[in-house]
């Protein structure tokens, strides 16, 4: 190897593409790969030339930090797809316990759980607030503004409770958080669990339902009578054509619909034409005075 180095030429002082004869130290032969005769190369020229020889290696080399073990437990730092991410701080917490029908991980996170991609909670006893108010602060500044869906749990293990929750409300205003109370560990659990099993449901649960039509909208109000069915609020529309007639009809004309009768007739008239307000008894009213 020696031998080799000596064969080379010198390597001429100064220059802007000059570059160190030891600068990688460890084999010679790759010395005289990267410094031969052609002393005009760049940094890059001379790195191209390196990824054409059979030094290098084009295999990845040892696995990054990214998923440690400690004992007995899994620990990841990124978000994995399934499973809920578990801060190091909630080690020991009983709301694990109660997490139950998705698999979760202790994982390097800033937040206390990651819940999904955009959507992650810090964990806050009401208790600790109390003794460190400061802690959430904290918490807060290094969390940033990551994750869109941010979530502050807060376990309300005090008796009195509304001036923290008065405090934290406000914070959570000007934190973007979204304040959830749990009143146990397993209600708690519970929160975090249902985060996960809808993270990839649509909202068609909490959406707004489509307005119905106006003719469903009286047929529902009318079949809401007693006895009244929809044959029924089907007939008073095609004779009466609006619900303002119906309420301006008499009891024999209501009566005259096919299908109504006399009985139906009377209570309906009674429904719609009754005040609202149950009168007091007159009896009643003298004891009152």
């Amino acid at each position: 190897m020696t031998a080799q180095l000596k064969k080379q030429p010198a390597v001429p002082s100064g220059g802007v593409n000059y570059l160190p004869r030891r600068i990688f130290g460890w084999y010679g032969r790759l010395e005289i790969l990267l410094f031969r005769s052609d002393y005009s190369c760049s940094y890059h020229g001379a790195f191209e030339n390196l990824k054409k020889s059979e030094f290098y290696d084009t295999k990845p080399g040892p696995a990054d930090n990214n998923e440690s073990t400690t004992v007995g437990v899994k620990v990841a730092t990124t978000y994995k797809a399934g499973s809920i991410m578990v801060n190091q701080r909630q080690r020991g917490n009983p709301l694990l316990k109660f997490i139950r029908n998705v698999p979760w991980e202790f994982g390097e996170i800033v937040p206390d759980y990651v819940m999904g991609h955009t959507c992650c909670a810090l964990f806050l006893s009401l208790r600790y607030h109390n003794l460190n108010p400061q802690y959430i602060h904290d918490r807060l500044k290094d969390l940033g503004k990551q994750y869109e869906l941010r979530i502050l749990l807060v376990q309300v293990d005090v008796k009195d409770p509304y001036i923290p929750i008065k405090e934290l409300t406000k914070i959570c205003l000007l934190a973007d958080l979204t304040l959830l109370l749990a009143w146990s560990d397993h209600e708690a659990g519970k929160m975090i669990e249902t985060y996960k099993v809808f993270e990839h449901k649509p909202p068609d649960l909490i959406m707004e339902k489509q307005e119905k039509s106006s003719f469903t909208q009286i047929s529902d109000a009318l079949t809401s009578i007693k006895s009244v069915n929809r044959t029924d609020a089907l007939t008073l529309m095609s004779n009466f054509q609006t619900l303002q007639h119906i309420f301006e009809a008499t009891e024999e004309a209501l009566s005259l619909c096919p299908g109504i009768g006399p009985l139906k007739a009377k209570r309906l008239y009674r429904v719609l034409h009754d005040s609202f307000r149950k009168e007091t008894h007159p009896s009643k009213k003298k004891l009152c005075d």
